[in-house]
């Protein structure tokens, strides 16, 4: 149809995640776009020489950047030159900019699991019987360990974030699009945080998830928050994840992820400028 936006989709349809099949949700995903949109599926390491040709780039599964760090940053940069549109839009202030801001909502108070990256604040950190290190640059659990107090000094800071263990009930995740939210689910049995469930959330809960999307302050495009609910019931955020989250479609019913396709052709239509269809 012409005069349809054109949509590059960036995926890796080939990466192997546990527990999940990333590929069959973006052949899903970009199948439902294309009753609004001309779209084209490509690996992220092609969508840099490709991404001239279309009106918008959607990274979607694109698995995690360190993998290919130097090219990332090439398509960040000639998307930026070029006044590229990008959903979600390069200016996400959380894990598309790394684990810093992990760090800056300590500071600020907010609920997230207290996290530090200097020697001299293994003080601000709650006594626990383990902690877990991890690169500053780390995605999906890569160089992820667990290491007992007496340990912490001797390790090399700088670029590591270190965080008391939490013994926590459950993980639940809250998905938005733009800055409505869409649906929760959540791991009831924290050995298998993969194995997912439908999750109905309080009036306590979206507030919760909701100060994390404001601090994001992203005008269009896809979030998860992760949390843990603590045993003392608390909410603390794990992550914020604004590059290319995971949505678990697979794990929704057909009016619900019915609602998610719409609510994201909507955001996309918003975001190009361009009509909806009725």
């Amino acid at each position: 149809m012409p005069g349809r936006p054109s949509v590059l989709f960036v995926t890796d349809l080939a990466y192997e995640a546990r527990g999940r099949r990333y590929c069959d949700e973006d052949i899903f995903l970009s199948s439902r776009l294309r009753n609004d949109f001309d779209v084209a599926l490509c690996h992220p390491l092609d969508a840099s020489a490709l991404m001239d040709s279309f009106d918008t780039v959607v990274v979607r599964n694109s698995g995690p950047v360190l993998h290919y760090q130097k090219e990332y940053d090439a398509f960040r940069d000639r998307a930026a030159a070029r006044g590229t549109r990008v959903y979600n839009p390069l200016s996400g202030r959380a894990d598309m900019a790394g684990k810093q801001y992990l760090l800056d909502l300590t500071a600020a108070g907010y609920p997230v699991i207290p996290t530090i990256d200097r020697p001299q604040d293994l003080g601000r950190l709650p006594e626990s019987d383990q902690y877990v290190v991890k690169p500053k640059a780390g995605a999906d659990s890569i160089g992820l360990s667990f290491v007992p107090q007496e340990q912490l000094a001797g390790l090399v800071h700088g670029d590591i974030l270190v965080q008391p263990r939490i013994d926590f009930r459950y993980e639940v995740s809250f998905y938005y699009v733009d800055d409505a939210f869409q649906y929760a689910l959540h791991a009831p049995d924290p050995e298998r945080r993969w194995v997912l469930e439908p999750y109905r959330p309080t009036e306590a809960d979206l507030d919760f998830a909701r100060r994390f999307i404001d601090w994001n302050t992203l005008d269009h495009g896809i979030q998860r928050v992760d949390a843990c609910r603590t045993q003392d019931g608390d909410l603390l955020l794990v992550e914020l994840e604004d590059l290319n989250p995971y949505l678990s479609l697979d794990r929704l019913d057909d009016p619900t992820r019915d609602t998610f396709v719409t609510s994201m052709t909507t955001s996309l239509h918003r975001f190009l400028g361009t009509p909806s269809h009725p």
